[in-house]
């Protein structure tokens, strides 16, 4: 733990504003750092399953946890900002585990850490958030500790019974420690307002096509907005384009409007 590190998470901290939130266009790596960054990013987050495809590995439990962790390091070092990074639920077992797996993270200089419930029951998820916070108050660090759950989601239960599950779960994990909650699966306006109104912790939502726009979700009383894994779909999506245009028909027009060599270059010559 530097001095740095602990300034690094008090702004993480300061940055998460009901009505004013933190945009985070999540990052993989220390190219995708660099431009989220260059684009004006007050903190840099990754995003699992991002991560986890650039290691070769599907997100949801598929990815190494030491290889998750050094790619996080190779973010923490390319910028400046504070870093958060979303390590599913703690690639662990048990909350012990999640425990080593937050000291770790720490080690690699990050301030921040999404963990999610992936539907697991109420009282052991709880005890992983709980972990994860005492790991970072033995490191020094006021990290910032994002409670997530999947009940929107993985649409857990019927439907009518989906908010008050979430919040049921969200409280329970802030009384363990959590700084935020991260309900993505919701896009609806009254839903995310009432759960603004219902847990006392800053609410993050994950945006993307078809959800309400950054002021929007602002007035609605937002306190953070991740893009998860959109950066990489799109960009892996432009990789695919050129692909299959250069192997089918020989041509190369998906390839305009790249970046060029220079400025891709220029990204690391500090």
């Amino acid at each position: 733990m530097t001095g740095i590190q602990q300034e690094k998470a008090r702004l993480l901290r300061e940055l998460h504003r009901p009505g004013e939130p933190l945009v985070l266009a999540n990052a993989w790596d220390a190219v995708s750092a660099r431009l989220v960054a260059a684009a004006g990013a007050r903190a840099v987050a990754t995003a699992s399953a991002s991560v986890a495809w650039t290691l070769g590995s599907p997100d949801g439990g598929g990815a190494d946890r030491e290889q998750v962790l050094a790619q996080t390091a190779l973010v923490v070092r390319a910028v400046e900002l504070p870093v958060t990074a979303d390590l599913e639920s703690g690639y662990a077992p048990t909350a012990a585990g999640v425990g080593e797996t937050v000291a770790a993270l720490l080690a690699t200089g990050a301030v921040g850490v999404n963990l999610e419930d992936e539907g697991r029951p109420l009282a052991e998820a709880a005890e992983r958030i709980a972990a994860a916070r005492a790991a970072a108050d033995a490191a020094g660090v006021p990290a910032f500790v994002n409670g997530r759950t999947d009940v929107f989601l993985h649409q857990l239960g019927e439907p009518e019974g989906r908010l008050d599950e979430a919040v049921r779960r969200l409280r329970a994990y802030v009384e363990a420690g959590a700084d935020g909650v991260f309900v993505p699966g919701v896009a609806d306006p009254a839903t995310i307002a009432a759960l603004v109104e219902a847990v006392p912790a800053p609410l993050n939502v994950l945006a993307g096509p078809g959800s309400p726009s950054v002021p929007e979700l602002a007035k609605l009383g937002v306190a953070r907005v991740s893009l998860g894994p959109g950066l990489a779909k799109a960009a892996f999506a432009a990789v695919r384009r050129a692909a299959e245009e250069v192997y089918a028909s020989g041509t190369y027009t998906a390839l305009d409007g790249g970046l060029t060599y220079q400025e891709l270059n220029g990204l690391f010559r500090d």
